[in-house]
């Protein structure tokens, strides 16, 4: 065994990292700078090899770890340890993991990236001191609290990755304030839509809030609004705690509670924007009754900072994205008749040819107009043309198919493009169009006619190429006297 490097025969080691080639790096780097080095691929790996035979060094290398997956198991890990010697080896870019890792214990840690020949001397170094991390004193009751509020602000700051999302948001949040010591269950309500909202719980198994507090379907209105610490901070904006649950002024809301292990709560106000009122609130339920600190008081109040941002970011988001759907709906819709426009049905039949020929499915395309529209516009005025368009839009539409899709094409041209349709069965279709509106009766001009053309869509055809000999069909109804339907030619 090679001793030059301040190896010590009597020092065992447990590595951890879940990539094979980091395992076997590090083994190769570390060969004879202990008597023992085993190697795992994670946390429960890990923990059988330390209850097989314990180790003088754990080193968790956080190099491809998924920590927000991983940083449970990592941190049990620590605090079985029990104050003996934990090296982290942390990548620069998972810094922000090091408080939450902290909270579960004493460590030493090392920013990388290290190559093989910096970490071999960092951990000879360390053997060298003796590690004297191993023998430093348990940390006071200020550290400690400190230590899981940061790993709690750490888990409630991931959430906002779900930011976009409110209800996903609300549900992940929950779940991270769950992890403050004490807490059984966590909500968090929000005003929306005229009424307060219970966008996420998470906790004691069967407890749902809104069933025990809601009133005819309503929170707002709800008997305990001035006495649930959930619902008072939201509407008055003030921090709220209840720490004997018979105040509550319910018995039975109070037996319920406690029946989930609950026995003090806390409503914590969202800060709203502007002068208004809070967006809403977090409630953490306790199971046991305690006095908060001021740096736990704080924490409280920027946890709920936290929360505001979250609901803003989702509020921005959906109106981003309303925004965004009327903004396609209107380039992509006829104003006057609420159908599709021609460019939007371009876009469609090639959508469709491209299903047909993927399925080998028929597939047809009917173009029809009003027969003389311009002399109903002459005659009778642009109003009544208007409402010719969309009658003649109402009455096709009513006899499609939910497949089917209506066009309009410009001026008082409509297409149809119908799915899963041979030329015979969109002959059928056309004569059906073609009755139909020739009988339907129009206050103003009486009655309209249509001419009609049909296509099938052929082997290798465009959509171009389809509109064009559908049109072509059209073109010939015209000719043949209106009031009637023509097949295009191959």
């Amino acid at each position: 065994m090679h001793q030059e490097d301040g190896a010590r025969d009597d020092f065992t080691c447990v590595f951890v990292n879940p990539v094979g080639q980091r395992r076997a790096d590090f083994q190769h780097g570390c060969d004879g700078m202990f008597a023992n080095l085993r190697v795992a691929a994670g946390a429960e790996q890990a923990r059988g090899l330390l209850g097989r035979e314990p180790a003088d060094l754990l080193v968790l290398d956080l190099e491809r770890c998924d920590l927000g997956v991983d940083l449970p198991a990592l941190g049990a890990l620590i605090g079985a340890r029990a104050g003996a010697p934990v090296l982290v080896l942390c990548p620069f870019t998972n810094v922000r993991w090091l408080p939450a890792l902290m909270a579960f214990g004493p460590l030493d840690y090392a920013i990388g990236p290290l190559r093989a020949q910096q970490i071999r001397a960092l951990l000879a170094a360390r053997m060298r001191a003796g590690f004297a991390i191993a023998t430093a004193s348990a940390p006071t009751p200020v550290e400690t609290e400190l230590r899981t509020l940061l790993s709690l602000r750490t888990a409630c700051q991931q959430a906002l990755d779900d930011a976009d999302d409110g209800a996903r948001f609300a549900a992940r949040l929950c779940a991270a304030l769950t992890g403050w010591p004490g807490v059984v269950h966590a909500a968090l309500f929000q005003h929306r839509d005229g009424d307060l909202h219970l966008e996420g719980e998470h906790g004691a198994d069967g407890l749902q809030l809104a069933a025990l507090l809601e009133h005819e379907g309503r929170l707002l209105p709800s008997p305990q609004r001035h006495a649930f610490p959930g619902l008072l901070a939201a509407t008055t904006g003030e921090l709220t705690l209840v720490d004997a649950l018979d105040a509550l002024g319910d018995p039975a809301l109070a037996a319920r509670l406690e029946a989930f292990g609950a026995r003090m709560v806390v409503g914590v106000p969202i800060p709203g924007q502007g002068p208004g009122g809070p967006m809403g609130s977090l409630c953490l339920l306790f199971g046991d009754t305690r006095p908060f600190s001021l740096a736990q008081l704080q924490a409280l109040d920027d946890l709920a900072g936290l929360a505001a941002h979250g609901l803003r970011t989702a509020e921005v988001t959906r109106e981003s994205e309303a925004l965004l759907a009327r903004v396609t709906h209107l380039a992509s819709t006829d104003a006057l008749t609420d159908l599709a426009n021609r460019r939007h049905g371009e876009t469609l039949l090639e959508q469709e040819i491209k299903r047909a020929r993927r399925y080998r499915l028929p597939l047809a395309l009917i173009a029809f107009d009003i027969d003389r529209f311009s002399h109903v516009n002459d005659t009778f005025g642009h109003p009544v043309g208007d409402l010719v368009l969309r009658t003649v839009a109402d009455t096709a539409r009513a006899l499609l198919r939910a497949s089917d899709v209506l066009v309009r094409s410009g001026g008082e041209e409509f297409q149809v493009i119908a799915s899963h349709t041979s030329a015979i069965d969109a002959l059928k279709m056309a004569e059906k169009l073609r009755a139909a509106i020739e009988q339907v009766e129009i206050p103003g001009c009486d009655h309209v006619t249509i001419s009609l053309g049909v296509a099938q869509l052929g082997e290798g055809e465009s959509g171009d190429s389809m509109a064009v000999r559908t049109h072509a069909a059209l073109a010939r109804a015209k000719r043949a006297g209106r009031n009637c339907i023509e097949l295009a030619m191959s």
